[in-house]
């Protein structure tokens, strides 16, 4: 199963896919956008509670949580390890992205919804989210897929390719509406998420992506970060759409980073 599904073959699906519909923000928002339509058989998920731990010292915006309690969360939901899963959100992959990268790092089969609830062309469901019985699922240790800090110097030391996903004046430090220091990490390549996208919020062709990535040397080996790495797992998604392997995530992303005493650069990449 590859990393993303279009309209034309949602309807190809097993009828066993468990379809999770992901929002970010209070519960009580999310429950009401769910409730005003999603698709036929969603549950809602909350991107923050499953994909996510509380910040502490020393961490990214959006660390990771425990793979026990990766686990629970899922198991809550019903999602078992056989279970096929597709993820959508209300915004182009952007929620719903991470979900689907850390299932696929684990070797479980997931995929993104192209274009989110708005590239679902059928009637939607409304009301609230149904309720599932929980299913057993034993934890599974984070892959080296998701790398820290560490990792990252090294492979830019190494003339490693490292993207960063974020917009082209976050990047260049112009402007940083999240984070305490603008910047990127020096020797990162600029490569915006956003641009993976059409007008209508639809992936590229893979051709088309598959040029965009070639050209920036990317390979399976490559480092992807953001500013919390929600939005590097949407880009690391569209490498694997376009035949190019599935890419690594630094968890920590310029949140973490930017709040070390690590090297800092500004302006337009070298």
């Amino acid at each position: 199963m590859g990393p993303i599904v279009t309209a034309a073959t949602y309807a190809a699906l097993p009828k066993d896919v468990i379809i999770l519909h992901v929002e970010s923000g209070p519960r009580p928002q999310a429950e009401d956008a769910f409730a005003a339509g999603h698709l036929p058989g969603a549950r809602l998920v909350d991107r923050d509670t499953l994909t996510s731990a509380p910040m502490g010292p020393g961490d990214g915006r959006h660390p990771l949580p425990t793979p026990d309690a990766f686990a629970a969360a899922l198991a809550e939901a019903g999602v078992g390890p056989d279970a096929t899963v597709l993820a959508y959100d209300r915004c182009a992959g952007v929620d719903a992205a991470r979900l689907v990268y850390l299932l696929r790092v684990l070797g479980q089969r997931a995929a993104l919804l192209d274009g989110g609830l708005q590239g679902y062309t059928d009637t939607l469901e409304t009301g609230p989210s149904p309720a599932v019985e929980p299913v057993e699922r034993a934890p599974i240790p984070w892959p080296d897929d998701l790398v820290e800090a560490a990792v990252v110097a090294a492979h830019i030391a190494e003339a490693g390719v490292v993207l960063d996903a974020r917009s082209g004046e976050r990047y260049r430090g112009e402007d940083e509406p999240l984070d305490p220091v603008a910047g990127h990490i020096p020797g990162a390549v600029n490569a915006p998420f956003a641009q993976n996208l059409d007008a209508e919020g639809h992936f590229r062709a893979p051709p088309k992506l598959h040029a965009r990535f070639s050209d920036l040397g990317v390979d399976q080996d490559t480092i992807v970060y953001c500013g919390s790495g929600v939005t590097a797992a949407h880009e690391l998604l569209a490498i694997e759409h376009a035949g190019l392997g599935l890419p690594r995530l630094y968890v920590g992303s310029w949140s973490q980073w930017c709040r070390s005493d690590r090297p800092i650069a500004t302006g337009e990449q070298p």
